[in-house]
């Protein structure tokens, strides 16, 4: 049997999810995406869609900051398409020059889109995939070849320590005495990532009730609006004729001013460090402080995952942050143990999330065997200082 053609919606709207399924039934199969890694990843996978449609705003992190993320690592040639809450002539420049191939209104036409799909899919232009030409460059052969040796050794050496950190886990608290968690690494590829673990069972379940003491958060709070009416700015509670610029998500109205107060006030900060984090057990206080927990990474480095320097590969509520030009070019280089923010930053106070950016960026523009080598070379003394980023 033939296998359909297929669409990717990337919305977490089951009404568009609803809407689009049955516009193209019989002609498209859709695949329904929470987020830009997540379709990345099924690329990779080799389930290429012949077209993308997006359920968010132009500057939103699955608008033109994903469309531009996707032509960076290979993927320009599959037409983009965004559903936006209102259509304006400024909304039509700006996705014109953000290589979006068509914008459609809610609530969504589905004789239009219907139409208007299968025709840009036929005439797409080549020239919308050439907006960006940087991609992922791939681990040069002699990268490769030390990653292997040099995990390979301290595997082996290391063996006996594996042993002893394996047992004082498990005498430590309840739990597996391994930890995995979902990594995006270099190209936006999705790995497993392994740790000795240095928390308490069933950790990432209580980490939203934590989110308060995220350092990377802005300590302005937003200024609350009256109860009644959350989803409304003081302004448009005063004028008493409801909100004119209302943004729909979710199945939810909210006043464009108000959204962008809260993204204002970076109460969704990219990264998550929490200052003593009270899911860590005492065994995994020591084996963090002095990076412990990281040698079953090596494991990763083996199997060719992660290098031994690097970029941290991110958790995906993380890297689904960073799909902008400004900090996407941090997913060109590889992913690794240690880096060039843990070796400048470590000991030497509180890092932000934009000076933890700019490092990546800067590592991913400059690595290369010999400063690889130099960066290993200065992270032994970096274990031994106090870390705080």
């Amino acid at each position: 049997m033939k296998t359909k053609p297929g669409i990717a919606l990337i919305t977490h709207n089951k009404v568009i999810v609803k809407s689009i399924t049955n516009a193209f039934e019989g002609m498209f199969a859709v695949s329904v995406y929470t987020n830009g890694i997540d379709l990345h990843n099924a690329i990779l996978n080799h389930h290429v869609p012949q077209a993308i449609i997006a359920d968010d705003e132009l500057k939103g992190p699955n608008g033109t900051a994903l469309r531009h993320t996707l032509i960076r690592f290979g993927h320009g040639g599959i037409p983009f398409m965004l559903i936006l809450n209102t259509i304006n002539n400024a909304q039509r420049k700006l996705a014109m020059t953000g290589g979006i191939t068509d914008i459609f209104s809610k609530p969504i036409n589905t004789a239009a889109i219907k139409l208007r799909v299968p025709y840009l899919i036929e005439n797409h232009l080549a020239s919308f995939a050439n907006t960006i030409t940087v991609q992922h460059k791939k681990m040069p052969f002699s990268k490769r070849i030390f990653d292997i040796f040099f995990s390979s050794l301290a595997l082996l050496l290391l063996s006996p320590l594996f042993l002893i950190i394996a047992v004082l886990v498990k005498l430590g608290s309840a739990g597996p005495v391994f930890y995995y968690s979902l990594r995006v690494g270099a190209g936006y590829k999705i790995f497993k990532f392994y740790k000795f673990r240095s928390m308490v069972f069933g950790a990432d379940k209580k980490l939203e009730s934590l989110s308060h003491l995220n350092q990377y958060n802005s300590a302005k709070k937003s200024t609350p609006v009256a109860p009644a009416v959350k989803q409304l700015c003081g302004a448009c509670f005063k004028a008493g004729t409801g909100c004119i610029n209302a943004l729909y998500a979710d199945n939810k109205v909210i006043c464009e001013n108000l959204y962008k107060h809260q993204k204002s006030s970076n109460t969704g900060a990219a990264f998550i460090k929490i200052k003593d984090d009270p899911r860590i057990t005492r065994i995994g206080n020591f084996i963090r402080n002095t990076s412990i927990d990281e040698l079953p990474q090596l494991w990763n480095v083996l199997i060719g995952d992660m290098s031994i320097i690097g970029n941290r590969p991110l958790p995906i509520y993380e890297a689904d942050k960073i799909t902008t030009d400004k900090y996407a070019a941090r997913f060109i280089a590889p992913a690794g143990i240690t880096g060039l923010w843990q070796v400048e930053k470590r000991g030497a106070g509180e890092m932000s999330e934009e000076e933890r950016l700019n490092l990546d960026n800067k590592y991913a523009r400059t690595h290369s065997l010999l400063n690889d080598a130099k960066l290993l070379i200065r992270t032994i003394p970096a274990l031994f200082q106090s870390a705080n980023v």
